[in-house]
This record gives structure tokens, sequence and C-alpha cells, in this order.
């Protein structure tokens, strides 16, 4: 089978998953790739290094800033952008093979990172936001993962604000109260965009077949 050709009867889905750190876009991310076989998570080229336990080209493709500065230059990303100090990217040419094959690809990226994809491909875009139920429940998260320091929890907690305050421009937003409710909306929201007709790329063949070429 030719690996340029469709394998699905339909154009793939860009996912994008949004959130203040905290609020649970890790866990739902995982969550959707465990129950839907049809998604799979983008991986991003990344400056920031290595941490213990990650693996190259499985969790991020490391690279160093002269190769960063390469790929901007031969336009090799679709987006990319500055997020605590490092940057982070997604390359072009696997997102581009995946929508030809009807393949739904899963983004956790920034409300940036958003803008630019929405920029260069939106009509493939489906774009999600997550908040937390309060500020309160958002810091008590951050300090029950266990993972920061308190200098870094008053960060992110600092940046929360105006990461939200981006939730406008984002075609769904989700509250997430309880994990599993909000990973069945995901996923209905996925289902439904799934059945668009303009990513229905077999419909024009039946509706012929039911009535004609001349309608």
């Amino acid at each position: 089978m030719d690996p340029d050709q469709p394998t699905r009867r339909r154009r793939g889905l860009l996912i994008v998953l949004s959130s203040p750190s905290g609020a649970g876009k890790s866990t739902i991310s995982r969550m959707l790739l465990d129950a839907d076989k049809e998604v799979t998570m983008s991986i991003s080229a990344t400056t920031r290094p290595k941490r213990t336990g990650e693996v190259d080209d499985v969790d991020y493709h490391f690279v160093d800033d002269a190769e960063f500065d390469r790929m901007i230059a031969a336009n090799e990303f679709v987006e990319w952008a500055y997020v605590f100090g490092y940057r982070y990217g997604t390359p072009k040419a696997p997102v581009k093979q995946a929508l030809r094959k009807g393949r739904d690809i899963l983004f956790d990226i920034d409300w940036q990172g958003t803008q630019q994809l929405k920029a260069a491909m939106g009509e493939d875009l489906v774009s999600i936001f997550l908040l937390p139920p309060s500020m309160a429940e958002l810091q008590h998260r951050l300090e029950e993962r266990g993972t920061d320091s308190h200098e870094t929890i008053a960060d992110r907690m600092s940046r929360a604000g105006a990461e939200i305050s981006h939730w406008p421009e984002y075609e769904y937003v989700l509250v997430n109260r309880d994990v599993d409710e909000c990973v069945a909306e995901v996923r209905a929201i996925v289902a439904a965009e799934r059945l668009k007709k303009d990513r229905r790329t077999d419909l024009v063949a039946s509706i012929r077949e039911l009535i004609g070429p001349q309608h």
C-alpha cells in the first residue's frame, strides 16, 4: 500500500489541549490516548535538556539551539514558541502526512502555539481549553504533584491568569472538575468533529451513488 495514500475516508484532526499548568491537561491527554487508538501524540522538537527517563524521538526530539535555528530558517515548523526559557516546535512534515492518512494528532501546546497552528492549518484544527474549577484548586493540584518548588509553583500561579485570559481564542472551553467527566467531554468533541461533512472525503462519492452526478 502506498504510504502517502489515505487509510481512512476522512481527513485527520489536529486536536489541541491547552491549559494553565496543573489544570489536568497531561492527565486528560494520557487518558484520551489510552481510550482512542486513532489519536497519536505530536512529538515536538525542544531545546530543553532531556530529563531522567525521557527518550529522544519518543518524548521529544531533543536538539540544540543551532539545530532549532536551522529548522526555523528552513520553515520546518508548523508552530514554535518559548516556554519557560526553552523553545518548543512542531515539525511540519509528520503533521501533513498524518492528515493525509486520516490520523488524528494531539498537541500539548500553549496559546501561542495554538494561534500559529490555527494560522497555518486552521481548517483541520480542533482547539480545546481546560479550566480549573478555581485558582485555589489549581494551586492545590500543583502542590499535590510534589514535583515543583514553592518558587516554581508561585511562578506558575502568576502565569495562570495570563494563560486563562486567552480562553476566547479556543473553540471549546471545559472546566475540569472531574477528570473522567472531562475526558468524556473531550471524546464527545472529537467524535463530533470527525463527522463534520468537510472532513468526510467519502461523502461526495456516496451521494453521487444515491442521487447521481447531475445533482
